[in-house]
């Protein structure tokens, strides 16, 4: 079959959907990436198909992001996706409602979903129609790619890469609408999803939001989803595109190695940490311990010292570094926390943006994290949580639970099968539909 798996240009979207798209190549199909053009060198280096659509979001964008993260002023989740981590007597409808309308709405004020996807539509709706794919598998945000599935008539689904805030928002938004009377149920995702659709030649229907399942690549302990949304399990793979590892980590550590990687966004497209990276490092210097420290070039120069125990570099691939550490200080980006979860590895999380709170929160329930939010995270801190992570052997255990209970879920490989019952179910459906 052919399958054809979209995102926009965001580098860790893409790794984190590669395994499944290779795993889908390998067994035998057609696969291709499709994604705005400033992607598609990174989507050719992981040796899939590169279909460069429509056009790279604005510069006024991308320079509007490049501000420290700390001053971004936009920690932790925004509404309406805060809704599914509130209690529910605090879950409003219109605080909802205007979050929908923010992000649907104001192209050149920043509206997220509508800057990220008004750009690739139409190349891509025109692309799904030439091509014509069996199955289309999309990022949560998206929603290009549910209507492009729309348009050419392809099975659907959307390929999760964190906690799924994003259904289990919806499904709030839509009980609390059905609560409220006929004539005051303004639905802002609808009425811009429906407009292109409409544009397209069919209607709005919740697909188009939601997909028709979710791949959820979270075991159940941090997993976060819609209740009675179609989910598919399968195992997160660590995956970072071209790699070399380095001969200094063949090598066991003489002492515990200590990773601190804190994220490519926040240097991709923001131009510092949420927290105080000197900080972190000094935090450390006089413990007993080997540092490895993952930092670009630039923001190396911006430190003013570096201890003797750190090795600062560039670049390391993660799924190598952190299988040789005792403990590992990250931002809970999905990536890296599931990374360093596949390890069996303690981790220290200072997390900060959208659903790094949330999925840390999660990770400390289990028992293999502990979290200091950066408002917090003072040399102080950060020193006695590191030193509670090597020195309670109960993190080590948990943290080694956590790694089994994510080998025990289906593998992309696994995941192949159930794609291609999918597909020839709905490809039966669409058959008696048109003899009807």
């Amino acid at each position: 079959m052919r399958v054809l798996v979209t995102s926009c240009s965001e580098r860790t979207f893409l790794q984190m959907m590669a395994p499944v798209a290779w795993a889908l190549r390998t067994a035998g199909h057609e696969v291709c990436f499709a994604s705005q053009p400033e992607l598609t060198e990174q989507i050719t280096r992981t040796g899939l198909a590169a279909v460069p659509i429509g056009r790279n979001r604005g510069a006024w964008r991308i320079a509007a992001l490049h501000v420290d993260e700390r001053e971004a002023g936009r920690p932790d989740l925004p509404a309406p996706y805060d809704a599914p981590v509130l209690p529910p007597d605090e879950r409003d409808w219109a605080t909802m409602r205007d979050g929908y309308e923010a992000f649907t709405t104001r192209y050149h004020g920043g509206g997220w979903h509508v800057t990220d996807n008004f750009p690739m539509i139409a190349d891509l709706v025109a692309y799904a129609r030439q091509w014509q794919p069996d199955l289309v598998l999309w990022e949560p945000t998206t929603y290009a790619g549910g209507l492009a599935a729309q348009a050419c008539g392809a099975a659907h689904g959307r390929l999760l890469w964190s906690i799924d805030v994003f259904g289990a928002a919806r499904e709030i938004y839509l009980d609390l609408a059905a609560r409220r009377p006929a004539t005051d149920r303004e639905d802002p995702m609808a009425r811009w999803l429906g407009g292109f659709a409409r544009k397209h030649g069919f209607e709005f229907s919740e697909e188009l939001i939601t997909g028709q399942f979710s791949i959820d690549q979270l075991p159940g302990s941090l997993s976060l989803g819609a209740d009675g949304h179609d989910y598919l399990p399968v195992q997160y793979i660590p995956y970072a595109s071209a790699t070399v590892v380095p001969k200094w980590l063949w090598e066991k550590p003489e002492r515990p190695r200590i990773a601190v990687t804190l994220g490519i966004t926040a240097t991709d497209r923001f131009n510092g940490y949420a927290v105080d990276l000197q900080d972190v490092l000094n935090a450390l210097a006089d413990l007993d311990v080997e540092v490895v420290a993952t930092v670009p070039a630039k923001n190396q120069a911006e430190l003013t010292s570096v201890p003797a125990n750190v090795r600062l570099v560039d670049w390391a691939p993660l799924h190598a570094l952190v299988s040789t550490c005792a403990a590992v200080i990250n931002h809970a980006g999905p990536g890296t926390l599931l990374t360093c979860a596949v390890a069996g590895v303690p981790q220290l999380t200072l997390p900060f943006d959208f659903d790094e709170p949330e999925l840390a929160r999660r990770a400390a329930e289990q028992g293999a994290a502990l979290v200091v939010r950066p408002q917090e995270a003072t040399p102080e801190a950060i020193r006695a949580a590191v030193r509670r992570l090597l020195d309670e052997p109960r993190f080590a255990s948990r943290a080694v639970a956590l790694r089994d209970e994510i080998r025990a879920l289906p593998s992309p490989n696994d995941l192949v099968a159930e794609l291609e019952r999918r597909v020839e179910r709905h490809r039966a459906t669409r058959e008696q539909r048109c003899a009807s």
